[in-house]
């Protein structure tokens, strides 16, 4: 059995349809979790109990976590730490490899123009630290030889059927689609790099069906040479039919923002990522697999096609 912790999000959907070519064993797990496979397994679970999390990881041979909980300080205080200590603690009793996908926050803002698995961790933010908290959990057990786990970071990630999820979306595409300027938040020359999440499932269930991917970090594979914000922009309206055109949104707007629509208030802390090039290099993952990430320009193609050219029944 290959479980999913948290299979109703962008990326758990995508790593489900990934897992099929591997397994007709997978339990998808959530608050209401739907079948993207016929034969998937379904388990309604609150993860926020630790009844709920050691019920749902019984009887797997990898776990994977995929859960996204809500985009707040206060909420990922509350509930990460003791939701990554249920996971492993399941784990670690019913002898189940743990994949966690994570993001890169963690990493020290000097080297943002390049990362890898080698990154120095050193989060400037405090959503940062809270995930360099609960990967280094992670990692300590590994280390101990209590726990067979691995991590696969990604970028900020775009693909289709994320419409609300993706910051690729909120800021760019639907300012864009109803006739307005994309919001760019920080700089608009700036380069920045994208995950495809088709790119990002596959690439969690190859890792996570590889042995020797164990005990290690892996950045999920990632286009290289992204994009400006201004380029993005450009990309964007071309691929929807309509005209180009784009604001700068600087950090003093964000904060003024963050008073009225509390997303806002969230984002500030993380607009460093905005300010220089953001280059997420996923060479080791290309090296070792000899599978290489959709291009930029045909992974928008894709997501715009699937998101905003459908006919709508």
């Amino acid at each position: 059995m290959q479980t999913i912790l948290g299979a109703g999000g962008a990326i758990g959907i995508e790593l489900a349809k990934a897992l099929k070519s591997y397994t007709n064993e997978i339990r998808l797990v959530s608050r209401n979790p739907k079948k993207v496979n016929e034969t998937d397994e379904l388990m309604a679970a609150d993860l926020l109990n630790s009844d709920d999390v050691r019920r749902a990881v019984k009887g797997s041979e990898i776990v994977y976590v995929t859960v996204g909980f809500p985009y707040s300080t206060k909420v990922w205080q509350e509930v990460w730490p003791k939701f990554m200590s249920d996971v492993i603690a399941a784990c670690k009793e019913f002898n189940s490899k743990l994949v966690f996908f994570d993001n890169m926050y963690m990493y020290d803002p000097k080297y943002l123009n390049r990362m890898t698995e080698e990154t120095p961790i050193n989060p400037p933010s405090k959503k940062g630290k809270i995930r360099a908290e609960v990967a280094q959990m992670i990692l300590d057990e590994v280390k101990s030889g209590a726990l067979t786990a691995l991590i696969a970071r990604s970028a900020d990630f775009y693909g289709p059927g994320i419409k609300n999820s993706s910051m690729m979306n909120e800021t760019i595409v639907k300012p864009l689609k109803i006739g307005g300027k994309a919001n760019l938040l920080g700089s608009v020359d700036s380069k920045h790099s994208y995950t495809y999440t088709p790119d990002a499932g596959k690439a969690t269930a190859v890792l996570g069906n590889t042995p020797d991917a164990y005990n290690q970090v892996w950045h999920l594979p990632t286009a290289a040479d992204p994009f400006t914000g201004a380029q993005w922009a450009w990309l964007i309206a071309s691929e929807l039919g309509v005209k180009p055109g784009y604001r700068k949104v600087t950090t003093y707007m964000v904060w003024i923002l963050g008073y009225f629509t509390p997303i806002m208030k969230e984002i500030l802390e993380m607009m460093y990522q905005n300010k220089k090039d953001y280059i997420f290099d996923s060479s080791k993952f290309e090296k070792r697999f000899g599978i290489k990430p959709t291009p930029y320009h045909i992974g928008i193609k894709e997501t715009i096609s699937a998101d905003y050219k459908t006919p709508q029944s």
